[in-house]
């Protein structure tokens, strides 16, 4: 039996179910990645304790580029609502603010960890005073990222859009 719908219709559906997959794998990667970053960081960080935070940071890393990615092509590629429904939801706006929040936090520890990988690669023990700093910003990016998917789920439910004019 053949369905009426054209053929590319089915195509979309699928394009649009694989990057709503993958920005939702995101999340389960990157949660867990920040979590074990933030543990790993409050032990000691001898060289096995920073492979385990590089480890954990690498895919917080992966985490990162599979939301934003996904994220940017949903946003302005058209697979889902549009950007205009978007652009006037003050929900997407708090979820982009918390986003911006995770991104900035990250500044520091990002840095300091492409010093510490390098130092350690070198065969150096890296300074690692600040590294209860970054497992505390760790935990706070972790209860940020829970904030967003909660907005993510009242956005969903056609929440925050403003009427239009």
């Amino acid at each position: 039996m053949r369905s009426s719908e054209p053929s590319h219709v089915g195509d979309d559906i699928m394009i649009r179910w694989l990057f709503a997959s993958l920005h939702l794998l995101g999340l389960g990667v990157g949660l867990g990645a920040v979590w074990a970053r933030a543990r790993a960081l409050r032990e000691p960080l001898d060289a096995a304790g920073l492979r385990r935070v590089f480890y954990a940071d690498s895919w917080w890393g992966v985490a990162a580029a599979l939301w934003i990615g996904t994220g940017l092509v949903r946003l302005i590629g058209g697979l889902e609502k549009g950007m205009d429904y978007y652009l006037r939801n003050h929900v997407f706006w708090g979820k982009m603010t918390l986003l911006l929040a995770v991104l900035l936090l990250e500044l520091s520890p990002m840095v300091t960890l492409v010093r510490w990988r390098i130092q350690a690669r070198r065969g150096e023990m890296p300074d690692t005073r600040r590294a209860g700093r970054f497992a505390s910003i760790s935990y706070v990016q972790a209860a940020l990222v829970l904030l967003m998917v909660l907005a993510a789920v009242v956005m969903a439910r056609g929440i925050g859009t403003a009427p239009r004019g």
